[in-house]
């Protein structure tokens, strides 16, 4: 009976593998079908893509329709990954936006403190207490998100050009006063941001006590946004275990592990944007700026650098980004091969004309 069930267990464990890795799917969207983009299902390797026609239009559409999309798209995901789905085309990053072009809301997060107390200290301010039982979060700028690569406009260096990465989810529609647990059922999927900051304008909008306005213009999503089984273990508590790495003009600036020192997981920071008011579907939340204890695994900012160098040597050294500088934000699975595909920018001065 022993030897019987044992090969039972192998014969089936092969067919639950392949089960589970069909249910994957990542999405996207074509610079095409107005403002909202169209809904592309994407191969694993990003390289060719179908349009979800027939399911639906844009993402958000179907995030706001997840019930009756879901199942679609991923036999979609399937037929494009065995290359039996029908208008098959070749995709290439530049012919991407962010999966969400725009969105009705972007609430971002702190949930490494470590990032928080560094900022703070370099100043001279403690942290207080409070901030480890309540999170950090903002709301960002979401109706319009720049493509995940190209260049981003600025009017001036003196502004203070910076880039954060960070991981973000992709909700469904939440219930107001959801718990921690109970919100991470309504994780949809997860993507990659730089969220763009300038740094120089900070103070002075905090100092009214009212919060970022001028100095968190828009920022950008990853080419692709995949679904929560796409990362098997790597997501499980309500965090993303794998390094976030940037590339700060071609050299590597960090690679933090976004499952470590991460003080308040997507759970909790779904549960505190929702505690007095629902969470409409499509809804962008961030972890904010990737920080490790470990300083080894270097940066997700130029500001953490910044206030590293105050710390150790009394005056920062690294500059805030001039034009012509470039950042890439990517992760990469066990295997090297890129999951949400990069974010890569070049920041040019704006030209009003």
């Amino acid at each position: 009976m022993e030897r019987i069930r044992g090969f039972l267990e192998k014969l089936i464990q092969p067919v639950t593998t392949v089960a589970e890795n069909h249910l994957a799917m990542k999405l996207a969207s074509l610079k095409e079908g107005g403002r909202d983009g169209c809904l592309v299902v994407v191969s694993e390797d990003l390289t060719r893509a179908a349009r979800a026609t027939g399911i639906s239009a844009n993402l958000q559409t179907a995030l706001e329709n997840w019930a009756a999309a879901e199942e679609p798209l991923r036999q979609l995901s399937d037929a494009v990954e065995n290359g039996g789905a029908e208008n098959l085309i070749d995709v290439e990053t530049a012919d991407l936006a962010s999966p969400l072009p725009r969105a009705f809301q972007f609430l971002d997060g702190s949930a490494y403190l470590v990032h928080v107390e560094r900022v703070r200290r370099a100043r001279g301010a403690e942290m207080p207490p409070s901030f480890l039982t309540d999170p950090l979060m903002y709301q960002a700028v979401s109706d319009g998100f720049h493509p995940p690569t190209g260049t981003i406009a600025v009017e001036s260096e003196d502004f203070g050009i910076d880039f954060e990465a960070e991981v973000c989810v992709i909700t469904g529609d939440v219930p107001m006063g959801v718990s921690p647990a109970a919100a991470l059922e309504y994780v949809r999927l997860l993507c990659l941001v730089n969220d763009v900051s300038l740094r120089n304008l900070i103070p002075a909008e905090l100092g009214k006590g009212f919060g970022f306005m001028q100095s968190k213009p828009r920022s950008a999503l990853s080419p692709v946004a995949v679904t929560p089984d796409q990362l098997g273990e790597n997501w499980r508590d309500g965090k993303l275990h794998l390094p976030l790495t940037t590339h700060y003009n071609g050299a590597l600036f960090g690679n933090p592990e976004c499952g470590v020192d991460m003080q308040f997981d997507f759970g909790e920071l779904i549960a505190h944007a929702a505690r007095t008011r629902p969470l409409a579907a499509g809804t962008i939340i961030g972890s904010g700026t990737i920080a490790n204890k470990d300083e080894s695994r270097g940066s997700s900012c130029l500001a953490e650098r910044r206030m590293l160098e105050i710390i150790a040597d009394g005056e920062a050294k690294t500059p805030f980004m001039r034009f012509g500088d470039t950042v890439r934000v990517e992760m990469l699975d066990a295997e090297g091969a890129t999951i949400f595909g990069a974010i890569e920018h070049m920041i040019s001065r704006y030209d009003p004309s």
